[in-house]
């Protein structure tokens, strides 16, 4: 299927405005499952009228930004949608960061309101104490405690707001209007926001949630990844909203014990998850069996997945895992497998409605088999920029064609295969990983002289960080301590999972480290381990 295979929506388009016309006639059907209970499709459509009569009677405005810091529930479904209904423009953030990294992201963004967890709101108002940029409202959801002076609890906002015209229709927004933003990581510099239209989520949600993942109306969907991640959008929200199925969200972490829970509990059919949790699962000792579970479908994205894994998960639970290819940038994947026509080990063949292309260090297109190239996109949920930076905006975004920073190669039958990097870029259960940030931080430890960081994979064929410390003279520092030190100042995520000291690093004649050599002495290690 192909943009013009498939419907294209109208000039003037609101995402919001879309998902309640398209689920009128499932007003009693069940939307979301969460740790508080179920949402209809009725009861969801009423409360995203009302938060968005809400932030009108705030006085926010069309385009104003607002960050999102919630984690999974009904709530973050009702406020990213109550935004997108009123033309307001949600800011999903990651719920791991630090005080720090939000203050960044609220001054960038001038966010002119905040709607974030009670678990979270200490960390957030961390960052809004730091002063770099104050926010005109805090909204804040399922609190037991006295609200901060001035902040709004978001239940009792949307019981005030009774949805009235012109309320009720919502923002007229055009199609390419900016809707929402998601925050990507770089290997240097700043996080760079990134801005989406209305007619992204459309896009994706029908060329690859309907048109491969088949998503039906009786599909129940669980997705590991969480909504702030462009994956985690499209899985819990866009997706299975447009094919009016039930979604089960989790506020907590997606350990192996936490998402048995929900397989068992809730019955999915559908289940998102990223390579380095299929494998935690696959090793717990309390793994379903087949006859517990109800999948008949499993996705994967955010990292490569192994063949060794896709097919030991397939073997248990007879359904096959989806890999698949996304980004930021386009907002969910565009290079996948297909139910029925896997090959475990590639990342598939384009998504129709895609189209993709490998180029070499010239810049030409490479048309033979088995050559690595860079990796450049061509589809219609491509983001419109990046927010205040024309030079990576103008380097990514390349008239039609959206740059990667992707590897790949592709074999005679038309399947690609992820060959690494543009950049020293680490992905690390999914997630972005900068090592020039982490090896920045161990070196502010006072007794550490340098430290250089790369990728290193597990015998699973995962990769995790790890670096390569220099101590200063008769200095010591453990492991542990060092790992504890980064989890300080960093995201926990960021941590390097193995350290290991050495008396002098690789470099080149003129001091520049070569992590080219420390990537070469792992990859033997690997291979004499197999």
């Amino acid at each position: 299927m192909s943009p013009t295979e498939t419907p294209t929506p109208p000039e003037r388009f609101n995402f919001a405005r879309h998902l309640i016309a398209l689920n009128a006639g499932r007003a009693g059907k069940t939307a979301l499952i969460d740790d508080a209970g179920t949402l209809s499709y009725g009861q969801l459509a009423d409360q995203v009228q009302r938060f968005s009569a809400a932030l009108r009677a705030l006085g926010l405005k069309r385009e104003e930004r607002v960050l999102l810091l919630m984690h999974d529930c009904s709530d973050w479904v009702v406020s990213f949608l109550g935004a997108l209904h009123a033309g307001v423009v949600p800011v999903c953030v990651n719920t791991l960061l630090t005080a720090k990294d939000y203050a960044y992201m609220l001054a960038d963004s001038r966010a002119q309101a905040a709607f974030v967890s009670a678990a979270l709101l200490p960390t957030l108002q961390t960052a809004l104490d730091a002063g770099g940029h104050e926010v005109q409202h805090l909204i804040v959801s399922r609190t037991k405690d006295p609200l901060p002076a001035g902040a709004h609890d978001l239940a009792a906002l949307v019981a005030a707001h009774a949805p009235a015209e012109p309320d009720a229709k919502g923002a007229d927004t055009h199609g390419d209007e900016p809707a929402f933003w998601l925050y990507s990581s770089g290997s240097t510099g700043a996080p760079k926001g990134t801005v989406h239209s209305q007619a992204s989520l459309y896009w994706t949600a029908e060329l690859y949630g309907k048109a491969v993942l088949g998503l039906k109306e009786s599909d129940t969907v669980f997705s590991a990844a969480k909504l702030f991640f462009a994956y985690g959008l499209g899985n819990g929200l866009s997706f299975p909203l447009s094919a009016g199925a039930s979604v089960v969200l989790m506020a907590e972490r997606p350990t192996p014990q936490a998402t048995f829970k929900r397989m068992v509990d809730h019955q999915p059919t559908v289940f998102y998850g990223a390579p380095t949790g299929y494998s935690g699962m696959l090793a717990s000792p309390e793994l379903p069996t087949r006859e517990q579970v109800a999948l008949r479908l499993c996705s994967s994205a955010g990292e490569a997945l192994p063949r060794d894994i896709g097919e030991r998960w397939t073997a248990r639970f007879g359904c096959e895992i989806i890999d698949g290819i996304g980004s930021t940038e386009m907002l969910h994947i565009f290079l996948s497998n297909r139910p029925g026509d896997v090959r475990y080990g590639t990342t598939g063949k384009p998504v129709p409605g895609y189209e993709v292309q490998l180029r070499d260090e010239d810049g030409s297109v490479i048309t033979g088999h088995n050559m690595i190239g860079d990796l450049y996109i061509q589809g219609p949920s491509s983001a419109l920029l990046y927010w205040n930076n024309r030079a990576k905006s103008r380097d990514t975004f390349q008239g039609a064609w959206t740059k990667s920073g992707d590897k790949y190669t592709r074999d005679p039958d038309g399947y690609y295969t992820y060959a690494g990097r543009n950049d020293d870029m680490l992905k690390v259960s999914g997630i972005y990983v900068s090592p020039f940030e982490v090896e920045a931080t161990l070196v502010q430890h006072p007794a550490v002289l340098e430290a250089a960081v790369i990728g290193k994979t597990d015998d699973d064929g995962l990769v995790k960080t790890k670096a390569y410390v220099v101590l200063k003279a008769g200095a010591q520092a453990t492991e542990a301590e060092l790992q504890a030190f980064v989890k300080e100042k960093l995201a926990p995520y960021k941590y390097p999972r193995f350290i290991e000291f050495m008396d002098e690093l690789p470099k080149t004649a003129t001091g520049k480290i070569q992590r080219f050599k420390l990537r070469e002495l792992e990859n033997q290690r690997l291979y004499v381990r197999r």
